[in-house]
């Protein structure tokens, strides 16, 4: 038996139950944006699923690494020899 993501071709069909004023809202901006209603929909549901996803994937730390990755931030780069090699090197959009 193949999985869904074994097929990645067929479309399936997912059935909502919606209020007239919310898929009035939902046509408006579709047709705001160009979108046939199904692609909007789409285009939205994916987008939510992958940021519940990313924000699951976030590192948490506590606040005293937070802080001390501000202040690195923060912090003027050292000088050294990679450094310097680097900003004194013309860009390749400036080169002739």
């Amino acid at each position: 038996m193949q999985s869904i993501d074994e097929q990645p071709s067929k479309r399936l069909t997912l059935n909502i139950r919606i209020k007239s004023e919310e898929r009035g809202l939902i046509d408006r901006a579709a047709r705001a944006s160009g979108k046939t209603r199904t692609d909007f929909i789409l285009d939205a549901a994916r987008r939510a699923a992958e940021d519940t996803l990313l924000e699951q994937t976030l590192i948490r730390v506590g606040p005293d690494a937070f802080d001390t990755f501000l202040a690195r931030l923060d912090a003027s780069p050292h000088a050294n020899e990679r450094l310097q090699q680097t900003m004194q090197t013309v860009p390749p959009w400036n080169k002739d």
